[in-house]
């Protein structure tokens, strides 16, 4: 069994029954236990690593029986009192004192038998085995019930070690096949993390270059903005300047309008010569006038030139008018339109000098509110003259119809 000593071998684990033990409250040894109850307590008891390990120490020497030498001479040894069936004594209190502290509370061998029941149930039944026939109330009877119902666990258990193996060879099977499946998908989520990497890295570069190109771009403008506040500093009155060069325009396109009016004027007089003369009372009958319905009247005029405000005014006022300019947002606020728009009884808006939104806001205003409202393509004086007339003349032709 061993190099050096030889533990004794039998053939079975039947024996003849020790001396019954006389009851007490001490507890029982391996030794003084039925030498029918070793086998199965060795067996299940004691896994047979521990078992080899212990025979070994005993033995002084490197255990090279087989299993089932070291287990036939281990229950052979339990039927005495030696080093090996102490040294067993020791390895199951240890191993179950927490099943043996269970069974102390056992006052009868009616209350040993039903632990004994419960741990059976429960499947847990090694500690519960060597608890219950170490325990002193274990009587005859208990200790061949326990025996016969270990020894039908047994039988189970190689039932179902038997199926469990089919099942474990099954999953051995599934597990190989799952492996196969999880390295092709490891190998696959390799590929697409690559793929995802190098995008990232592309996307990384170009996102570099486009700030490194906004970085670029920021640097010129704000240097251009440097140069151009510069220029403007070096350049006194730039505004002002800005403003009178728009005027000069706006009066040198006003100074040819007058200047054909002139040339239209020169070459309408011949012909004003040539016509016959006029029977007197046409001669007589004087030419028409704006009303004097215009008479304490508030008139906004929106748009039109700088250059004709003045002559706007006079030509208001002179037929009793209050004159009121907005120039449409050019120089003038926005939001002032707003309120001119309210105070005013008459609107006249110059539609060649103003803004889109100036003109698209007085029109609104006059629509929602029903204020008149006159619209001059052209910002002359005459063109003014005439929207005044129509205004004049247009309640007059409805006093008539009446």
């Amino acid at each position: 069994m061993c190099d050096k000593d030889k533990l004794p071998l039998i053939s079975n684990c039947a024996g003849d029954a020790p001396e019954a033990a006389a009851l007490s409250s001490r507890r029982r040894r391996i030794w003084e236990l039925s030498h029918t109850c070793h086998c199965p307590l060795v067996g299940v008891g004691l896994p047979l690593g521990i078992l080899r390990k212990l025979v070994g120490k005993m033995t002084g020497g490197r255990v090279i029986a087989d299993d089932y030498e070291v287990h036939v001479g281990a229950v052979t040894e339990c039927g005495a009192r030696n080093r090996l069936s102490e040294a067993l004594q020791k390895e199951f209190e240890r191993r179950y004192a927490a099943v043996i502290l269970r069974f102390r509370a056992a006052r009868s061998a009616a209350q040993v038998h039903e632990l004994w029941r419960t741990a059976v149930a429960d499947g847990d039944v090694a500690g519960a085995f060597w608890a219950g026939l170490t325990h002193p109330r274990c009587e005859t009877e208990l200790e061949e019930q326990m025996c016969r119902d270990l020894h039908m666990i047994q039988h189970q258990a190689g039932a179902c070690v038997r199926a469990d193996i089919g099942k474990f060879r099954q999953l051995v099977e599934e597990n190989a096949a799952l492996s196969q499946e999880l390295a092709r998908l490891q190998q696959r989520t390799h590929s697409l993390l690559a793929e995802k990497s190098a995008e990232l890295e592309r996307a990384d570069t170009l996102l570099m270059q486009a700030r490194a190109q906004c970085i670029g771009r920021d640097s010129v403008i704000d240097a251009l903005r440097a140069e151009l506040a510069q220029l403007r500093e070096s350049i006194p009155g730039l505004e002002s300047r800005q403003r009178l060069a728009q005027r000069l325009g706006l009066m040198d396109e006003r100074e040819r309008e007058l200047r054909q009016q002139i040339a239209d004027l020169k070459l309408a007089q011949p012909r004003a010569a040539e016509a016959p003369a006029a029977p007197p009372k046409a001669a007589q009958s004087p030419a028409r006038k704006i009303p004097i319905r215009l008479l304490d009247q508030s008139v906004l005029c929106v748009g039109g030139r700088s250059g004709n405000v003045a002559t706007y005014r006079a030509l208001i006022e002179r037929v009793g008018a209050q004159f009121a300019h907005h120039d449409g947002g050019l120089e003038d606020n926005a939001n002032l339109l707003d309120s001119s728009l309210a105070a005013a009884d008459l609107v006249i808006c110059q539609t060649g000098c103003i803004s889109h939104s100036a003109y698209w806001r007085v029109k609104d205003y006059c629509k929602r509110t029903g204020k008149r409202c006159v619209f001059i393509d052209n910002p002359s004086i005459s063109s003014l003259a005439r929207g005044l007339q129509e205004v004049s003349e247009a309640p007059q032709a409805h006093k008539l119809e009446a």
